[in-house]
């Protein structure tokens, strides 16, 4: 099997396509649009992408994207390799056909000698899960598994958004019911934007609205508007604002894409906090996409918060697989203290400052 790296998406072979068309119907994450987004707009200038591409007689049977760049400083300077995906990212898999092909590709990483091997966030129930973690230690890696985040969902399980909504906490429903009532007296409107008409304005407010709340400035502007035009071009964009008297005062952007509704970013004016309009947007997203889009999954993506226990039914986890290459000494030397200290990973990842505040 051949195993050929390449440093543009856009110098991937056409076998590649149908992988990632397969893999992006669990996950939107995983499509090549999503990583084309995130590869032109937000890369680092000191990062490179290194796509892996495993094939057999023309037939593309693996991919990986990843990304790379330096660790450290001075003499501890390492080579690190890792997943193409940062915070603006709630998934990563491999794109594997078999597991011969995942075994290929981290072997002829392990042979380039990169000193540090990082994979994040990942399903852990996943099979692929393990099956990296088999590879990596095949290849001569020290292996450390560690925790990124909660992943709250919903099983619609067919209901209608009427069956739903009688199945939420007692004081979600009471609330929602009341703040409606106190909406509905302030000349409101709630607009969902799923395709290009009115899509300008509806990035305008929406930016306002995000300008206005409580979250850090975006460290990349053009991402969102990026992502909210791509998602308009395919037919996934669900582009929720809550207007007062014509002034956007919430907006949300979720994401259906072969019956997954996911729910990216969530936002609303701070100086109308104490009337939930936040909450009410919610809610109307949630009927659309239960009772029009009739999706079988709504996935809140990342994170623990409190709220979102009241709205979802499930809970899992997305974890990381760290590997520390033996075959170099700075690789051995990360190797070593993993296995005396344990691999801190997960503290530095939920004390990332843009993590915490852009979700």
């Amino acid at each position: 099997m051949r195993v050929t790296a390449y440093e543009s998406l856009d110098e991937l072979p056409q076998g590649c396509k149908p992988l990632f068309e397969e893999a992006g119907k669990s996950s939107f994450f995983l499509t090549l649009d999503w990583y084309r987004n995130l590869a032109s707009l937000i890369l680092p200038q000191e990062c490179r992408l290194r796509i892996y591409v495993a094939d057999e007689g023309g037939n593309v049977l693996g991919v990986l994207p990843m990304k790379h760049g330096s660790e450290g400083g001075g003499p501890f300077r390492g080579r690190k390799l890792e997943a193409l995906a940062n915070y603006y990212s709630s998934y990563f898999m491999p794109l594997t056909a078999s597991m011969d092909s995942l075994q290929a590709i981290v072997n002829e990483i392990a042979n380039e000698r990169w000193d540090i091997v990082d994979f994040h966030p990942m399903a852990q129930d996943s099979p692929i899960f393990n099956e990296l973690s088999f590879a990596m230690g095949n290849a001569g890696m020290s292996v450390q598994q560690y925790y990124c985040f909660g992943n709250w969902y919903l099983e619609v399980g067919g209901r209608s958004f009427l069956d739903y909504s009688s199945s939420l906490p007692s004081r979600l429903r009471h609330t929602l019911k009341r703040k409606q009532k106190q909406f509905s007296t302030m000349k409101p409107r709630v607009e969902i934007v799923t395709g290009k008409q009115g899509l300008d304005r509806a990035i305008a407010a929406y930016q306002k609205v995000y300008r206005s709340s409580w979250k850090v400035d975006e460290p990349y502007p053009d991402f969102m508007p990026g992502l909210i035009r791509l998602c308009a071009d395919h037919g996934w964009l669900r582009l929720g604002i809550a207007y007062l008297e014509e002034e956007p005062v919430a907006a949300q952007l979720w994401i259906v894409k072969d019956g997954i509704a996911s729910i990216y970013k969530l936002a609303y004016d701070e100086k109308f906090s104490k009337i939930s309009a936040g909450t009410i947007l919610t809610a109307t997203l949630m009927e659309h996409v239960i009772d029009v889009d009739r999706v079988r999954e709504v996935d809140y993506l990342t994170g623990d918060e409190d709220y979102k226990k009241d709205w979802m039914s499930h809970r899992r986890e997305r974890w990381g697989l760290c590997g520390s290459n033996m075959r170099t000494p700075r690789g051995i030397c990360s190797g070593l203290l993993n296995r005396m200290s344990g691999y801190a990973k997960n503290i530095v990842w939920n004390r990332n400052p843009e993590r915490r505040k852009l979700g």
